[in-house]
């Protein structure tokens, strides 16, 4: 396969969703929870001492999220009744087993974010591809008890065979596909694209725009401000990623609790995860 896994559909011309409740937004968040090997490239705080491993600046700034960060993540959630997406490396189930423990006794819904941070499926061939992704699936179904229904790539990448590898492999939805304000069927039997919000990351808005905290706030906001208001006539889902390291730290969390509280203080909002907006969107794909 060399083509895109979807058809081009202008908004206009379908039918409005229908969210559960009459809800004019969908929202869940989806926090990154991500392991970086150590020697190899990565996001970077000061990309000179990249090749000067163990590079302490570096992989001290991403591993702080693992040990910190996330903590304070799941804290913000959890107080305000948020359920939590988590994105999950297969190697964060081998290597930080206080992480699953954790994400278990809080009910947190696993989404596969493939092996780790550093590992792309790009130039694997059909079958190497299929035996890798059987590999990530299957570790972090043994460490949480759950086979995955989603799958988002590390730095949202696929392979023109991801989707339809993953639909053998018995997942539902894709999040790499941030194209749209609503999920949409992908040309593959049973998968389906929920979005994501690339523009909104933390990655996006702090290490890429270097923007504030109140930037952050005021961006996220905005975003939800206008789909609430367009959800009066047609609704949308807003699918918020986070990344520990980033948003977890002391001067950031403020602008997610922020953000969290601005939008679940609003009537007709659906706040849910990603396997359920997945699992409702194929329901009406049924009817």
């Amino acid at each position: 396969m060399t083509g895109l896994p979807f058809r081009y559909s202008a908004r206009p011309r379908r039918r409005p969703l229908k969210l559960p409740g009459d809800a004019r937004v969908a929202f869940y968040v989806a926090p990154n929870v991500e392991h970086f090997p150590v020697g190899r490239p990565a996001i970077s705080l000061f990309p000179a001492t990249l090749g000067c491993p163990p590079d302490p600046l570096n992989y001290g700034w991403r591993d702080y999220g693992l040990r910190v960060g996330l903590w304070r993540v799941a804290d913000a959630l959890a107080e305000r009744r948020v359920p939590a997406s988590v994105a999950v490396n297969s190697a964060v189930c081998d290597l930080y087993p206080e992480v699953v423990e954790e994400g278990l006794k809080a009910g947190w819904t696993w989404v596969c974010h493939g092996r780790d941070n550093a590992t792309f499926q790009a130039g694997m061939d059909e079958e190497e591809e299929r035996e890798f992704l059987a590999g990530v699936l299957g570790s972090i179904e043994r460490a949480t008890g759950r086979r995955p229904q989603g799958w988002l790539g590390p730095a949202l990448t696929e392979t023109f065979n991801t989707p339809r590898l993953l639909a053998e492999q018995g997942l539902s939805y894709v999040l790499d596909w941030s194209n749209d304000d609503e999920p949409f069927a992908l040309d593959v039997p049973g998968m389906v694209a929920i979005p994501y919000l690339g523009e909104l990351s933390d990655i996006t808005i702090f290490h890429m725009h270097g923007g504030s905290p109140e930037d952050f706030t005021r961006a996220v906001c905005d975003h939800f401000d206008r789909l609430y208001a367009e959800g009066a006539v047609r609704p949308s889902v807003m699918g918020l990623g986070v990344h520990p390291f980033l948003i977890g730290q002391p001067g950031r969390i403020g602008a997610l609790e922020r953000a969290l509280d601005h939008i679940i203080g609003h009537e007709g909002v659906w706040i849910t995860t990603s396997d359920e907006v997945a699992a409702w969107f194929h329901s009406t794909l049924e009817t």
